[in-house]
């Protein structure tokens, strides 16, 4: 259950899966196009974000290949988070209405429909006094009263490559039945006469509205119970029809539920509803079914990220849900109060309502006492969540609970798909394709390392991806770039902690180090090999509301602006920003970068998978002790990889420290680049002010201070490590050797092994 799926184009990847895409190839010449245009026409399915919806993608289409019986179930948005143009270097959003036109790759199922219902009120159901439910028992509800709306099906079948198993993703589209109230309109009430209809289409028409206010809220909230409502049906229904007769205390196994991130936590409390009021079992039966039904994947560290819903909201929207979840929070605490008995401050903090003003319901907590495991996405980020937000979690149900699953990416999409240059030397090497769907086989790649003729080969297909890039970068943003030059990226969501803003500082840092020499001074370095030309290419979007993600924008293309235009530096530096960043821009810069940036303050980034993307590309990454970083760097080696930055441990004593720092604590070479911005060399300078008093007098609280001098270090290092080629080839090749732990087939297979109890059934 994931309400992100940035499942990308279809086009190619189901040619692929088919092994269709040399006979249409030759099929669309004779009738004169190209297939390159026709993929082209295609327009990125706007279902998700980033690395959230990307993994769930990868899963579905790993369980395709791996013959699992596996399917994803999310919401149809109409309309994605937001098209990103960038304008006077500011981004400016405008709507993603990518179903404008008919998407010929979903099946409308009309007959696979859902009531879901919100407000109303509750009744004692007729058959409590039947049951003679025990003493201590909650009580059976009825749900009355309020609005209701009906959820449809769309499928998006997932082809499995090299097998004949098709995954789905069920995706909820939100209807009325009552599409025209005449009496309304007969009364002159127009608007009311269309208000359903309207009120319906709204539940699935945004990823994610803007919760900057209350109405955003509340939107969301019911887009996530509608979801989770309609699958729970949705799987009952699945169940009673495949198993029937078979009773409802054997549905954990036949079904495995996996909650990506809190979104669906909401399934918890419906399910137990479910069960409860329609079915009518008593609690503790209802109760154990739900918790050997789910498990729950967290993604997050940051707390400001843990997703909380207030208590009046909940209870005036969802009010059986609300009570319910008094319930479960009830029995824990009294099942936690036996074990401790008299430690109310672990009551306090592990209680899944928040006393707060107003109290808060802790989603995270709910999916926590509601699944049977917990899983965090990387060694280091399952470490840190037993360490922090789930210690007392941990102390109380023991470690076993608590378990990592390393994300991957599918082999099919970001090496086969995306990189077909590279790809026909893996099959050439392997002896055919099936290292695609069994990653390990690349390992054979080493024995490649010293042939010149192998390695030649290796080389200009980089190149041939670079001179891709270039050419969509000319199209795209109107800069022309050098394929000659090493290309350095980062593209991925615009966040502080993900520190765009420490790559750009260190972007002005190289331009200011360049116009320090004279023109004679820096031929002689490049002709020596002191300056490498260098590309640095930036990507991604600001969530619509996060003001300080938007000036880092604006930093970065006022940046650009001023270098591009230098003709005194020229080629040895150029910056870009490609606009609306999704999986299709990403298909163009993955195979090309030469080295991809991953810097996230250490402690953060929880795992990452654009990091995995391009060390499967053959890029070196540059990165801090986060996240996969760590696991990358174990699997590629120490020498593949360059790291730099204080660790986690460290961290929470340098914010400490600069707390209380002003602008005399910044070391020199970062003194210098906020004395050129501040000189006004890229635009306005009142304009970044902000974006410097973050750092000098806010704390700077992702420490981009402390990490700039090891930063520009770690830079020096790359130029120093491309200037020798035949040294940096061999890198390139061991990278992709390396790679195969992080294939997300390998990741399913540890789901399906120790999380959901299920076996591959090949069709």
């Amino acid at each position: 259950m994931s309400l992100e799926f940035l499942v990308g184009r279809t086009f190619d990847n189901a040619m692929l899966a088919l092994d269709l895409k040399p006979e249409y190839t030759g099929a669309l010449k004779e009738l004169g196009f190209s297939m390159e245009d026709c993929i082209d026409e295609e327009r990125d399915a706007a279902l998700g974000n980033g690395g959230l919806g990307r993994l769930a993608a990868c899963y579905v289409d790993s369980m395709a290949c791996k013959n699992y019986p596996g399917w994803g179930y999310g919401l149809r948005y109409r309309y994605g988070m937001f098209q990103q143009h960038i304008i006077d270097g500011y981004q400016v959003e405008a709507p993603d209405c990518w179903l404008d036109n008919p998407n010929p790759w979903e099946f409308p199922r009309p007959d696979v429909t859902y009531t879901i219902r919100f407000y109303g009120h509750l009744a004692p159901h007729p058959d409590n006094q039947a049951n003679k439910k025990a003493s201590g028992s909650p009580a059976r509800f009825k749900w009355e009263g309020g609005v209701t709306y009906e959820a449809m099906a769309y499928d998006m079948p997932v082809p499995g490559y090299g097998t004949k198993n098709v995954g789905n993703i069920r995706l909820w589209n939100c209807k009325t039945n009552h599409l025209f109230d005449l009496h309304a309109f007969n009364d002159g009430r127009y608007h009311d006469a269309t208000g359903g209809k309207v009120e319906a289409e709204i539940l699935t028409n945004v990823l994610y509205p803007n919760d900057n206010h209350n109405q955003g809220k509340e939107l969301r909230l019911k887009q996530e119970y509608l979801f989770c409502s309609a699958t729970l049906q949705d799987i009952i229904a699945r169940f009673k029809a495949t198993c029937p007769g078979r009773p409802l205390t054997e549905l954990p196994d036949m079904v495995a539920i996996q909650l990506n991130d809190t979104h669906p936590t909401l399934g918890i409390p419906e399910l137990q509803r479910i069960l409860v009021d329609d079915e009518g079992l008593d609690w503790d039966t209802a109760w154990d079914i739900v918790t050997r039904t789910f498990a729950f994947t967290n993604h997050t560290i940051l707390p400001e990220a843990m997703e909380k819903w207030p208590v009046p909201m909940l209870d005036r929207i969802l009010p059986r849900h609300m009570s319910i979840i008094y319930d479960i929070n009830l029995y824990f605490l009294q099942s936690v109060e036996r074990k401790y008995p008299g430690d109310a401050d672990l009551l306090r903090r592990i209680s899944i309502i928040e006393e707060s003003y107003p109290q808060q319901v802790r989603m995270a907590y709910l999916a926590c006492v509601g699944s049977h495991h917990v899983n965090g996405v990387a060694q280091i980020h399952s470490q840190i969540i037993k360490n922090s937000i789930f210690t007392d979690f941990v102390r109380y149900y023991g470690a076993d609970k608590f378990v990592n699953k390393t994300n991957g990416v599918s082999p099919r999409r970001w090496m086969l798909q995306c990189n077909p240059h590279m790809s026909k030397l893996i099959t050439e090497v392997v002896g055919d394709e099936s290292w695609v769907n069994e990653l390990g086989k690349v390992k054979v790649l080493e024995d490649k390392v010293n042939d010149e003729d192998f390695r030649r080969r290796w080389w200009e297909a980089k190149q041939r991806n670079k001179e891709r890039l270039a050419k969509f970068i000319e199209e795209v943003c109107g800069i022309e770039v050098s394929p000659q030059a090493l290309f350095d990226v980062q593209v991925k969501r615009i966040h502080e902690y993900k520190r765009q803003l420490l790559n750009i500082l260190g972007v002005v840092h190289r331009y200011i180090e360049l116009k320090g020499m004279s023109a004679e001074d820096r031929r002689q370095a490049v002709k020596e090999g002191r300056v490498i030309p260098r590309v640095t290419v930036f990507a991604g979007k600001a969530a619509s509301g996060y003001w300080m993600a938007k000036q880092i924008i604006k930093l970065i293309n006022s940046v650009a602006d001023v270098v591009n235009a230098d003709a005194d530096i020229g080629d040895l530096l150029k910056v870009v920003f490609i606009p609306d960043y999704g999986v299709t821009v990403a298909e163009h810069v993955v195979p090309a970068s030469d080295v991809s940036e991953h810097i996230s303050t250490a402690g953060t980034e929880a795992s990452g998978t654009s990091n995995m993307k391009f060390v499967m590309n053959g890029g070196l990454i540059l990165g801090t002790v986060d996240g996969a970083n760590v696991e990358i760097a174990e699997a590629v080696g120490e020498d593949n990889i360059v790291t730099f930055g204080v660790v986690a441990d460290e961290v929470e004593s340098y914010r400490h420290e600069l707390r209380y720092r002003h602008i005399s604590g910044v070391g020199d070479e970062l003194a210098k680049v906020f004395e050129e911005i501040g000189a006004g060399t890229f635009g306005d300078a009142r304009v970044f002010q902000p974006i410097i008093d973050s750092i000098t007098r806010g704390g700077d609280v992702y420490l981009v201070s402390i990490d700039f001098p090891s930063y520009i270090m770690a830079q020096r290092a790359i130029d120093t490590m491309y200037l020798d080629r035949e040294a940096w080839i061999t890198k390139s090749i061991q990278c992709v050797a390396r790679t195969s732990k992080f294939s997300s087939d390998r990741s399913i297979e540890e789901y399906a092994e120790e999380i959901w109890n299920i076996e591959p059934h090949p069709v």
